[in-house]
């Protein structure tokens, strides 16, 4: 089963039985599901674990009184139970929650809206805002400007339809599908007519110009004197927005400038702005303006700096100080169909990817703000760091890093040393438990040092490892002796006592045998070693005190 988040959660079944029953508590949730995206309750499990409790049995009336339950305290929401059997035979509730035509409320008039892995109140003007993004005919379908399907442009239409069919991320049935099934399937056509998505991405210019919203793109360039030297606009109508990000990308002569960095003897050329951001912040902000908002997108390019500036507020639920965890769509079915065409990474993954590139060459992060009716990111105009660059490269060639250790590590290795409250501040966490996995295993490897404790911790890299890059060699614990494996186990389990054979098998290496690993553990248990709360899979282990 996937984490919870946006689409996610769990709920034990103490929270809607006997005297424990929260049913207020679970209404929220329902509500907040309904105002996103929808999602799935699963009730019976507990956090943290994949499945439910083995001997677990669903009473036989409990189904019918969720639903009539969630009837009593929302509106707006419709709820599915089912209950369903887990592979080791406990049985658990699974609570769809479709995603709400209008707003939902609870019936005592409170509006609560899914964030994340949160279900966060709106309150106050809010609530406004929140009804005019959850209009019942998102604008998205609307096919009122009577454009039937026939009159789509046949080039558009043809570069489309054939980038889908050879896209991996569109499913075989899908591709199978006719050209009339496939613009239905994308709701670019409805019955006879072509949608204003339709009307965006496939239509006729006269007809993309008559939607009075599709986007135009200012760029302007200004001197270090902030006197403009050079502009550019694309305000013809004649490109959908994929287009667009193309144009734009290819047409911009400051794109293609570079730096030249020293390298021993030579001097290696590098872009001044990195393909791939651009890219994505341009198809970033395509997808989510407000399309029933009139407003340019500008690019003011200075010289210190460039700044994308869209018009619309961000998304409900999305802030600049959370922008790179938060995952919300305002165009639902623009936004799958940039992610089918592999135009954009995946949902809630965007900005990660853009820290990731920025941060790995040693630039800045970038810097996202909120006006009254406009959204900008700024990007700084910097060479790369080659100092960091070159770790970042080395230090992944000799470590498996994940996105969020990368990011991570190039932010330590930007700025030397930051504390725990300062790295927070810079990935926008609310709490040290949430830096964890933005750590990894940085400190495990040596790539990390740490002094101090809690909020006073001080995270560095090793200012000799970053000017040499002399890396440990990588050495390989699939032989390892069973007395260095005993070792492993129990300095680990000194560090995160209460761990299950799962996370000690990730933290000390996954090249050894997990059934060598629950060998060296059952010897330590019956050893005294060892202390071992629960059985089989809820068993967790630590080091006797």
């Amino acid at each position: 089963m996937s984490l919870e988040g946006q689409h996610l959660d769990r709920k034990s079944l103490r929270a809607v039985t006997g005297k424990t029953a929260d049913w207020g508590e679970l209404a929220k949730d329902c509500v907040a599901f309904a105002n996103a995206l929808g999602g799935r309750l699963l009730i019976g499990i507990e956090d943290g674990e994949n499945d439910p409790p083995a001997a677990q049995h669903i009473p036989a009336g409990l189904p019918d009184t969720l639903r009539r339950r969630m009837a009593e305290l929302t509106v707006n929401v419709s709820v599915r139970p089912v209950v369903q059997a887990a592979v080791n035979g406990g049985e658990f509730i699974e609570l769809a929650i479709d995603r709400a035509a209008s707003v939902a409320s609870t019936s005592d008039g409170r509006y609560f809206l899914r964030i994340g892995d949160a279900s966060k109140p709106v309150l106050g003007d809010e609530v406004m805002r929140l009804a005019g993004e959850r209009s019942a005919l998102p604008w998205e379908t609307l096919t009122t400007l009577g454009v039937p399907r026939h009159q789509a442009d046949p080039a558009k239409l043809a570069a489309l339809l054939g980038a889908l069919r050879t896209s991996d991320r569109v499913k075989s049935s899908v591709k199978e599908k006719t050209d009339d099934e496939l613009l239905d399937h994308y709701l670019l056509a409805r019955d006879e007519w072509l949608t204003h998505l339709g009307v965006l991405c496939v239509g006729r210019q006269a007809d993309r110009a008559r939607l009075g919203t599709a986007p135009v793109i200012q760029f302007i360039k200004r001197d270090a004197q902030e006197q403009k030297v050079n502009k550019l606009t694309w305000d013809d109508h004649t490109l959908s927005p994929m287009e667009l990000v193309d144009a734009v990308w290819r047409d911009v002569p400051d794109f293609r400038e570079f730096y030249e960095v020293a390298e021993g003897l030579f001097r290696t050329q590098v872009s001044a702005f990195d393909e791939r951001v651009i890219r994505e912040l341009l198809i970033n902000a395509l997808v989510h303006r407000p399309y029933t908002q009139r407003g340019d997108l500008y690019l003011n390019l200075y010289a210190d700096r460039l700044e994308i500036v869209n018009p619309g507020l961000l998304p409900m639920g999305v802030t600049p100080s959370n922008v790179l965890h938060a995952s919300v769509r305002r165009n639902d079915h623009l936004a799958r169909l940039c992610h089918d065409l592999k135009l954009m990474e995946r949902e809630g993954s965007g900005f990660d990817a853009i820290y990731d590139v920025l941060l790995s060459q040693g630039r800045p992060a970038p810097l996202v703000e909120e006006g009254p009716d406009w959204v900008r990111v700024t990007l700084a105009r910097t060479a790369p760091d080659r100092q960091v660059l070159a770790f970042i490269v080395k230090a992944g060639e000799a470590h498996p890093l994940t996105q969020r250790e990368r990011i991570t590590l190039g932010l330590l290795a930007r700025h030397e040393a930051l504390t725990a409250r300062e790295l927070e501040e810079q990935l926008e966490l609310t709490s040290a438990e949430q830096l964890r996995p933005w750590l990894g295993r940085l400190c495990d490897w040596g790539l990390v040092g740490q002094i101090g404790r809690t909020q006073a911790t001080r995270y560095f890299v090793n200012p000799d490892l970053l000017r040499t890059l002399a890396f440990p060699a990588v050495t390989t614990l699939k032989r390892i002796e069973d007395h260095r494996l005993r070792a492993l186990v129990l300095e680990d389990l000194g560090r995160y006592p209460a761990s299950a054979i799962g996370d000690i098998h990730k933290r000390i290496g996954l090249e050894i045998p997990r059934r060598r690993l629950q060998a060296v553990l059952t010897k330590l248990v019956a050893a005294g070693q060892v202390g071992m709360e629960g059985e089989r899979r809820w068993a967790r282990y630590s080091v006797p005190l």
